[in-house]
């Protein structure tokens, strides 16, 4: 690849990541359903009709966002799962320091998952659904829960899941003194459901 290319994939990338950072901004004071693909170009500093460049439309752009977020962490998540010695607590509180590492996307997913954007809505709902279905895959590998039947395990899992996601809604709102008290209430949230879980009597047909 010759240099001129290179210096042009480069200026390309930083646009697209002023495309991503601006909506971020943006989409803090109004919502992403609000927003034209006017102003954005406009905070990237590029002409609307440079836009297209990046993303085929602004639905486009904020699955970019979401793969950002909610994909990153699903995948991050597979990578604590190899650990062996990994323990509940220790996956939340990684979980929270991907949060921390990129807070204004957090924030911004938080938002729209009840947003104004049904796109959003929906494709945030589908890589929360992913993560459930990983969840449940990794329980069904417990020997205490073999006799849980998938139903069961789904349940825990969502239950889990929306503990966690619930945790990083009031952490990204949350002022950095209390953000160390939240994780610390996610930890012992999840470690309660754990415990809980060992008491469960799986339902039967």
């Amino acid at each position: 690849m010759s240099e001129q290319a290179a210096t042009r994939g480069e200026r390309k990338e930083r646009t697209r990541q002023a495309l991503l950072d601006g909506t971020l901004a943006l989409a803090a004071e109004r919502g992403f359903a609000a927003l034209s693909l006017r102003e954005i170009a406009r905070s990237a500093g590029i002409v609307p009709t440079a836009f297209y460049r990046h993303f085929s439309s602004l639905e486009d752009l904020g699955a970019a966002l979401v793969d950002e977020g909610v994909k990153a962490l699903r995948l991050a998540l597979r990578e604590v799962r190899r650990t062996p010695d990994a323990s509940l607590s220790d996956t939340v509180r990684f979980v929270f320091e991907q949060v921390a590492a990129k807070r204004e996307i957090f924030g911004f997913l938080t938002r729209e998952r009840h947003g104004g954007s049904a796109a959003l809505r929906q494709a945030i709902a589908m890589e929360l659904q992913l993560i459930v279905r990983e969840l449940v895959a990794d329980l069904s590998r417990i020997r205490a829960l073999d006799s849980w039947p998938p139903d069961d395990l789904e349940v825990a899992a969502d239950l889990l899941v929306a503990t966690v996601t619930d945790g990083i809604a009031a952490y990204v709102a949350a002022t950095p003194r209390d953000q160390r008290f939240i994780v610390d209430r996610t930890v012992r949230q999840v470690r309660l459901i754990a415990l809980g879980m060992g008491a469960w009597w799986p339902t039967k047909d």
